[in-house]
């Protein structure tokens, strides 16, 4: 018969080594905070367009942990709707999926709340809203009973089975989980990631609801994290990465359960899973990170709806080549509208035309990067006491024509008077030059294809 860490005297209090945590956590702090920076950067909008996959797969992943399989669409759909997005048309979703929902999102949006016993029998009545575990009728929103025997972990058929756990008897639950919950609501001066593989460990093996522990220890970590964090905002899946190793999860909780109190080795893999959570993070992001990047290099951009429409379409990944047809049908305008809009877009570099041609002319998106960029190699100016100073810019093969009027020179250039304009011109040109580039990044031309700098452009 294993002895059980919770069998050991001096339980709970567990020990580690910092000397060699200390540089994996250190890395993974750096990781968090990268991601969770270039996150937080983003608008409203595309935040919440990157928490609605990042929370569905910590839902279903969760679940799936304990063999449980969720409806991709309800899942979503249930998310969507508490955070108010428009995430197309809405499936109707079961009670079981809102309770799993409800629960995760109380764990995260709610992370500087104490954890209380009550709001646990909440996660708990929340997870089985029939009082059924499948076919098993168990005690909900309320601590296991022994009215079966003893919790225990096992795997393999009726009559033959092996016990991997065996958790601490039911009458002393009261004082386990008094004393969990008041380390996990206490200042405990832990570093708030570790905090969050202590809580998962030791709730799982306190057990103490007849079932959905494995579900709540996650939920409980995912608090901890974002209090970690500082912020409701999920950018990543721990749940999901767990279910990708849930082999070695579960070995490394059996062995640190039968193990003593020290458990260097479950923090260990815990770090290691959590930033391998960021980077499965990253590559599940990277459309939205694209997104936020070619709107940031596009901001100067003037689109009507129906060319707002066609660019997001196009970067959350349209189906086939978009053509003139295409867009008239999708925006529903004639092909005259269609055929101006598209090439308004190619004027403001956000559209290109792909090789080939002829009647199946298709485009595709100008990536930021690949932007043609202008430069000034030729320092030829001329200065008009009128209309202010012409100089000249190359992008490609093409030679721009660049104008900065005479009122912009004299508002913003002439240092109060002191020079006149073709000095301060050429007092200023480098920074004139830098602002006529940032204009045609931004698609900023005139009409007949030349910048024009404004006084206006500088409020």
């Amino acid at each position: 018969m294993p002895t059980y860490v919770h069998e050991l005297r001096p339980w709970p209090k567990f020990r580690w080594s910092d000397e060699k945590l200390a540089g994996t956590l250190a890395a993974v702090r750096h990781h968090q905070g990268r991601l969770i920076g270039r996150m937080e950067g983003l608008g409203f909008k595309l935040k919440t367009e990157a928490i609605l996959p990042s929370l569905t797969e910590e839902v279903i992943k969760s679940s799936e942990i304990e063999g449980e399989k969720l409806d991709r669409d309800q899942v979503r759909s249930s998310i969507a709707r508490r955070f108010g997005m428009e995430a197309g048309a809405l499936a109707p979703v079961d009670r079981s999926i809102e309770g799993v929902v409800e629960m995760m999102v109380d764990a995260t949006q709610n992370y500087h709340q104490h954890l209380t016993a009550e709001r646990l029998f909440g996660w708990h009545a929340a997870l089985f809203p029939t009082g059924r575990s499948g076919m098993n009728k168990i005690d909900v929103g309320q601590w296991r009973t022994d009215k079966h025997g003893p919790m225990q972990v096992t795997s393999g058929a009726v009559g033959r089975e092996r016990v991997h756990y065996e958790a601490p008897e039911a009458k002393r639950l009261d004082a386990e989980m008094n004393e969990f919950l008041a380390w996990f609501n206490s200042n405990s001066g832990l570093d708030p990631v570790l905090e969050a593989a202590v809580a998962h460990l030791w709730f799982v093996t306190i057990h103490p609801f007849e079932d959905g522990n494995g579900r709540i220890a996650r939920a409980i970590a995912d608090m901890a994290l974002a209090r970690s964090e500082k912020t409701p905002w999920r950018f990543y899946s721990m749940s999901s990465q767990i279910r990708a190793e849930r082999r070695d999860y579960y070995n490394i909780l059996e062995a640190t359960q039968k193990g003593d109190l020290d458990i260097t080795a479950w923090l260990e893999w815990f770090l290691g899973c959590l930033d391998r959570a960021f980077d499965s993070a990253e590559r599940m992001l990277a459309g939205v990170i694209r997104k936020a990047e070619f709107w940031d290099a596009n901001s100067g951009a003037k689109l009507n709806d129906r060319q707002r429409e066609i660019v997001n379409r196009l970067l959350d990944g349209f189906e086939g080549k978009l053509t003139s047809s295409k867009y008239a049908i999708i925006t529903k305008t004639s092909q005259d509208t269609a055929s101006r809009d598209i090439d308004d877009l190619i004027k403001q570099r956000m559209l290109e035309k792909d090789p080939g041609g002829g009647r199946s002319t298709s485009y595709s998106l100008v990536e930021p990067g690949a932007k043609i960029m202008l430069v000034f190699p030729d320092k030829q100016h001329r200065t008009d006491t009128t209309r202010g100073a012409m100089f000249w810019g190359e992008a490609g093969d093409k030679r721009i024509f660049c104008l900065i009027s005479r009122e912009a020179l004299d508002d913003h250039f002439s240092d109060r008077d002191r020079l006149k304009p073709n000095e301060a011109f050429l007092a200023h040109r480098e920074e004139i030059e830098a602002f006529a580039s940032r204009k045609f990044a931004r698609g900023q031309l005139e009409p007949d294809g030349s910048i024009l700098i404004r006084t206006g452009d500088f409020a």
